[in-house]
């Protein structure tokens, strides 16, 4: 039995195809695995993403809700505020009232301690005589 140069070759060619395939197979098996892991894995990632999105959109709804009632509040707040603005005014006109008043009286007293009554009570003297004096003209007395 005589076998052609071409038939060796085909033969060759047979072997080593062979043997490739024979080698191929476990690498395959393993990509075939890793694939049906990362099947897995990305179902779980999708899964996991549907639940935060499921979580967010509760979470924004619950937002949206609050910011309703803070809104609400906030006008309630700014009538509340012009209705007391005016108020707020009178007590500081008072405030200029009551700084004046302070101020007078201090000019009062100034003036009181620079006069020459100082000596023995003579001026407490003389501003009791004068209260006493309008009680009597207003019959308080």
């Amino acid at each position: 039995m005589e076998i052609s140069y071409g038939a060796l070759a085909g033969l060759i060619a047979a072997v080593a195809l062979l043997i490739l395939v024979l080698f191929a197979i476990p690498v395959l098996v393993r990509a075939a695995k890793a694939t049906k892991e990362a099947d897995k894995t990305i179902q779980i990632a999708n899964e996991s993403i549907e639940q935060v999105a499921k979580d967010v959109n509760g979470l924004l709804d619950q937002t949206n809700d609050l910011l309703d009632k803070t809104n609400v509040l906030l006008a309630d707040v700014n009538v509340k505020m012009k209705t007391l603005d005016p108020v707020v005014q009178a007590a500081a006109d008072l405030g200029e009232s009551v700084s004046d008043v302070n101020a007078s009286s201090r000019k009062m007293a100034k003036r009181f301690s620079n006069t020459h009554f100082k000596r023995n009570g003579a001026v407490s003297s003389v501003l009791t005589s004068m209260f006493a004096r309008r009680k009597r003209r207003k019959g308080e007395d």
